[in-house]
């Protein structure tokens, strides 16, 4: 990169008055909201608990940086929009950073960082996903009554030689397909995988250990599964009714699927060529694909619109009505491609560049860590507010990305954040629900 010798820019004036930039203002932060993270992290006690699990070979009378520090470091980077490792080589120096990882020295820098992450493996990987399994329990004063498990997979491109690297026909480049699984917004798991594998691949072992973990915290939870047509496996479903779990799938559309409804399309053209209105009706039959082993209910939407017919089906063992069931419960899987759109565009889970392919599944984790941080100042600190819903993104500039000048001597560290903050009393409002009880 060209090296920059240029201290200060002219603006044009403003009102008869120079306009000059630089940047040598000295202790100032672009990211004063770092604190709340902090706060998150040890309401959650995040980090500490990921922290035991990592695996550090040095010998720690020689190490500037433990693994805990180097950890926070990365995750809260990644929470205030910092994807890049050279970005650390600059924000080590920020005495807002330093102070959230509770430091008054330098943080670690970009190369540090990058041989920390090189050293996962799967067990790290494992051992991670446990951590998060426990504080999604632990984020509940009482035993839920129903809980829906939402399993989604998506493409992560990548443009390297990374190992498990490889082209995929739908997708139409060379990707990772990862699996998530949410619980409403809380996230469970980001699982890499190689994009030569069918959707639903180990979709039912993981089912599998999260239904036995949960059932062991709240015997008597209701559990549902619940993803779209590329989880429809029968054996998957198969293993929901040997053990008591609900499932709602979506199933693609088919020459069968679509006699048993002809009479309802037909219908449902007429009287749109007739109106001209929307129509839109549900029906129920027992329908059973030649490799299941046996019929199971199947639910379907007849919809005509200026667009045309629009017939759409989903396999379920639920009772409810079949608009309720689709409009109310299948629909609402749509929020979890909310969740990760934020992991992907806001966290940088897709900034999988390392050429091994654990130190890839790691850095999907960090950015898990730094959702999960969010989400827990969204839930705990924001319940009620404006931003109670908010994206992360936006989360990110109105409570984490504020300017602030730090004073820091041997008695105190003092954060003088902006005047003009526009959300100052929802800053205040989020740290004071995050401080200790």
């Amino acid at each position: 990169m060209t090296e920059c010798t240029q201290e200060s820019f002219a603006f044009p004036v403003c009102k008869r008055r120079v306009v000059e930039a630089d940047f040598r203002g000295g202790d100032i932060t672009s990211n004063g909201g770092v604190l709340l993270l902090r706060e998150a992290d040890r309401r959650l006690g995040l980090c500490e608990a990921v922290a035991r699990v990592l695996k550090d070979p040095r010998d720690p009378r020689r190490c500037l940086h433990d693994s805990e520090d180097l950890l926070r470091q990365r995750v809260y980077a990644l929470a205030l929009g910092y994807e890049d490792l050279n970005d650390h080589d600059a924000l080590r120096h920020d005495l807002a950073v330093q102070t959230a990882v509770d430091r008054i020295e330098p943080l670690a820098s970009s190369a540090t960082l990058c041989r920390w992450e090189n050293r996962a493996d799967r067990e790290v990987a494992w051992r991670i996903h446990e951590v998060m399994l426990e504080r999604f329990i632990a984020s509940f004063d009482t035993p839920p009554e129903e809980l829906i498990l939402d399993f989604d997979a998506t493409d992560d491109a990548v443009h390297g030689k990374q190992e498990g690297r490889f082209f995929h026909g739908y997708y139409d480049h060379y990707c990772f397909l990862p699996l998530y699984v949410f619980c409403g917004d809380q996230l469970l798991v980001s699982y890499l995988r190689p994009s030569k594998i069918d959707a639903a691949r180990h979709a039912w072992a993981i089912l599998a250990l999260l239904v036995s973990r949960l059932r062991r915290a709240w015997p008597k939870v209701r559990i549902v599964f619940r993803g779209d047509s590329g989880f429809c496996r029968w054996r998957l479903v198969s293993w929901c009714e040997r053990h008591d779990v609900g499932y709602i799938v979506g199933l693609a559309k088919n020459k069968r699927l679509n006699a048993q409804t002809a009479a309802l399309q037909r219908q449902a053209q007429e009287q749109y060529a007739a109106s001209k209105e929307k129509v839109r009706w549900f029906t129920e039959f027992p329908y059973a694909a030649g490799s299941w082993n046996r019929e199971r209910r199947v639910i379907a939407k007849i919809e005509h619109t200026e667009q045309g017919i629009n017939p759409r089906y989903i396999v379920t063992n639920l009772e409810g009505d079949p608009r309720a069931l689709y409009d109310t419960l299948y629909c609402a899987r749509g929020e979890m491609e909310n969740r990760i759109k934020e992991q992907q565009l806001d966290l940088f889970a897709d900034r999988t560049s390392c050429h091994r392919w654990w130190p890839n599944q790691f850095r999907r984790l960090l950015s898990s860590l730094a959702y999960t941080l969010l989400e827990a100042i969204r839930r705990l600190a924001l319940a009620g507010t404006e931003l109670e819903q908010s994206y992360v993104g936006t989360l990110r500039l109105r409570l984490l990305k504020i300017g602030a000048v730090i004073v820091r001597n041997t008695r105190r560290i003092r954060f003088l954040l902006s005047s003009a903050c526009p959300d100052k009393a929802l800053f205040f409002l989020a740290a004071s629900r995050l401080a200790p009880g």
